[in-house]
């Protein structure tokens, strides 16, 4: 989130938040309370209950602050009983869908494999030499106005939560495969096909853009850009 000041190391922030400071409970809040509404929403059907159970969460967190014993990251364990909470919700509303099983909604072709660098070796999940994305002419002003930014955004939205949640776990909020498998309780080859789904579908929406932006650019065919 832009503005928001960058958090100490975990060892200053749980005892600053064992304290009560406000102020990095705040600034904690405003940190992680997106991402932490993003993954609530893969074990429930709507936003109201996702918000509910991020509420019960910081609500959890500061009751058993005390209860934190380093094992893991400070963030990792906070969202730990956020998919916990979660899933609870889900089960009283008896519309969530467990990861453990691949559903219908995550069907759909996904990434060859060989697009990224396996498992084990130097920047995993990353594209593979020769397989990066195009180098696309595109004009800066549509950069610069970010539609490149929102053309992603859109896209993420479009995939299903398991897909969504997957990939933002790995490729947004940084997260190692076996981190987003214990989190998600689920198997690292589950992990793999969500993660490879999702970003194929990313690849194919973002690459439809640039070759429209691109047709536009050199007075080709393509759709327009407002």
């Amino acid at each position: 989130m832009a503005g928001v000041r960058p958090l100490p190391p975990d060892e200053v922030l749980v005892q600053r938040l064992r304290d009560g400071d406000e102020d990095t409970f705040a600034l904690v809040l405003d940190s992680w309370s997106g991402g932490m509404l993003r993954l609530a929403l893969s074990f429930v059907s709507t936003k109201a209950p996702a918000e509910e159970a991020v509420q019960d969460t910081w609500l959890a967190v500061i009751k058993g602050i005390n209860d934190f014993e380093g094992r893991s990251s400070f963030k990792t364990w906070v969202y730990r009983i956020l998919v916990n909470t979660a899933k609870a919700r889900g089960v009283k509303e008896k519309k969530t869908l467990p990861f453990t099983s691949l559903q219908q909604e995550d069907e759909g072709p996904t990434a060859d494999a060989t697009w990224f660098r396996p498992e084990g070796e130097k920047y995993a999940g990353h594209w593979a030499v020769g397989q990066e994305p195009r180098n696309w002419h595109v004009p800066e002003e549509h950069v610069l106005r970010g539609e490149v930014r929102g053309v992603i955004a859109e896209a993420m939205e479009e995939l299903p939560p398991r897909l969504r949640t997957v990939v933002t776990l790995r490729d947004v909020d940084g997260y190692g495969s076996e981190e987003v498998c214990s989190l998600l309780e689920i198997s690292p080859g589950n992990q793999r096909v969500l993660l490879h789904r999702a970003r194929a579908f990313l690849r194919r929406k973002l690459e439809a853009y640039l070759s429209g932006a691109q047709d536009v650019a050199t007075g080709g065919g393509g759709y327009g850009l407002r």
